[in-house]
């Protein structure tokens, strides 16, 4: 058995112009092992693996990758060597088939040396069977959710017969059922003796998978401990440099009208006769497995998506929904599950993404936007959401998860919504970024908003919640009250529709 590491990464720097995101980190990986690498957003985590995939070349240090010693790498020298990764922002080829998203660059050609597209299916019908993904390779991904386009990519990694596999947020998009059988694969290929990276936010998924933890703050290298000698409130210590108390600060709120009413809205594909009724002030969270139809019934009810049956009632009138602008006039506003590919504009400046959906507000008596009130308007959001930038000119872009989405938040609040859907809002950002967007979620029910919540995350459903919808293969089996004694099992039970609440 070789003892050595796979992977050693000694003192290494990376600078920026006016920010040094490195500062003498260290790592190093087992083989064999799973190994999370912790960290608030901006802490340096994903400009470390950059560093190892040949992106940045670093200012200083050394790697050392199965006893090679790795200077001025490439990304195909790395992919070479044996190093993949799966990236947390998805860029599939949308209109083209599962295989040839699994092969590009790598397709295998005839005798002819034509693209071979039969020997494609069958080699992706391969690997897709490696992790129990069992779907038509022939499909587009553009037919896919967001979990199974994640499922698509760690087929692709693996496919790549990896020593190493970066995983980042791998299972930001997948509920519960789905990232026990990512676990299953991790643990399939962590015996074959292939390394993982396991980068995530999620600290109860590390406390499952992981062997060894590295934590960085701030570009700095905090420490590495065994799994077995940490605890959460270890972990998060670590990261935040303090210790961080009520993660869901979620308290009783007064619970008051009826604000929205759905009756027997149904959609030609994805969903049945769903009823539920929203109230002021309420928190109503959607669970269920992927595949549920939970996204799909908040996208048709904002008129993202056509119904085909039921109605939708504000304060007790009925009105019609046909396209997100008519949602909007209802004073509805919503969050996206995908905030790279539906959300944010990331070339553009903040001011722009923050204002973009209120510019009508903003015209002088010439009809010009009067810019001067827009960045006055947008200093206003930025200050009360805490959101971190060096100025309303930033690109989008270039802020961290959780800004980008407090940035999307204080789009919509700046609509003056009364009702607010929040597709899975913590998505992909760190800790102590969740936390901010609980409070500021627990905010607005104080002030009367109506917040309906998606989430995959059963701690976030229970934490966060007055109220859990739950859904199963498109149909609601209950909705229940958050009491104390509701557990994730009872709601799990639902999810899978073992069984099923009378009446709704």
């Amino acid at each position: 058995m070789n003892d050595t590491p796979l992977l050693t990464m000694k003192g290494i720097v990376k600078r920026f112009p006016g920010v040094n995101a490195l500062k003498n980190v260290s790592l190093e990986i087992a083989r064999g092992e799973v190994h999370a690498l912790l960290g608030e957003n901006g802490a340096g985590k994903s400009t470390l693996m950059k560093c190892l995939l040949g992106i940045y070349q670093p200012d200083g240090g050394e790697i050392i990758f199965d006893g090679e010693h790795l200077e001025h790498t490439t990304t195909a020298n790395a992919l070479k060597k044996g190093i993949s990764m799966i990236h947390q922002e998805l860029s599939p080829v949308l209109h083209r088939p599962i295989m040839e998203n699994i092969w590009l660059g790598r397709e295998p050609v005839n005798r002819f040396g034509l693209i071979d597209h039969a020997k494609m299916a069958e080699m992706s019908r391969e690997v897709l069977n490696r992790i129990d993904f069992d779907i038509d390779p022939t499909i587009h991904m553009s037919e896919l959710t967001v979990a199974k386009m994640q499922m698509v990519e760690i087929a692709k990694a693996i496919s790549y017969d990896a020593k190493l596999i970066i995983m980042d947020e791998p299972s930001s998009a997948l509920t519960e059922h789905e990232q026990k059988q990512l676990f299953k694969i991790i643990n399939r290929v962590r015996a074959e003796g292939t390394s993982i990276i396991y980068i995530s936010h999620r600290l109860n998924e590390i406390m499952e998978i992981a062997d060894r933890a590295t934590v960085l703050r701030d570009g700095e290298y905090i420490g590495t401990r065994r799994i077995e000698d940490l605890t959460m409130d270890d972990m998060i210590t670590m990261m935040i440099g303090r210790e961080l108390s009520d993660l869901y600060p979620k308290v009783e709120n007064e619970i008051g009208e009826p604000v929205l009413e759905v009756r027997g809205l149904s959609h030609e594909k994805y969903f049945k006769d769903v009823s539920f009724t929203l109230h002021s002030g309420e928190i109503l969270g959607i669970a269920g497995l992927v595949g549920a139809g939970r996204t799909e019934v908040v996208e048709t009810i904002f008129g993202i998506r056509p119904k085909i049956a039921g109605e939708i009632r504000i304060h007790g009138e009925k009105v019609e929904i046909h396209q997100p602008t008519d949602a909007i006039h209802h004073r509805m506003a919503f969050l996206t599950e995908d905030r790279r590919q539906n959300g944010i504009y990331g070339p553009l400046p903040i001011h722009v993404n923050v204002a973009i959906s209120s510019y009508d507000e903003f015209l002088n008596r010439l009809g010009l936007i009067d810019q001067k009130e827009v960045d006055r308007g947008c200093d206003d959001f930025v200050g009360k959401m805490q959101i971190k930038t060096p100025s309303l000119n930033t690109k989008i872009e270039n802020l961290s998860g959780g800004n980008q989405q407090k940035v999307l938040l204080a789009r919509w609040l700046m609509t003056q919504p009364e009702i607010l859907f929040l597709d899975e809002p913590t998505r992909g950002i760190d800790i102590g970024a969740k936390a901010e967007i609980y409070k500021l979620m627990t905010l607005l029910a104080k002030e009367g908003k109506s917040i309906l919540m998606v989430s995959s995350e059963m701690p976030e459903v229970l934490g966060m919640s007055d109220r859990i919808l739950v859904m199963h293969e498109g149909k609601v089996t209950g909705i229940l009250d958050n009491t104390p004694d509701l557990t994730q099992d009872t709601i799990l039970r639902y999810a899978t529709g073992t069984v099923t609440q009378p009446g709704v």
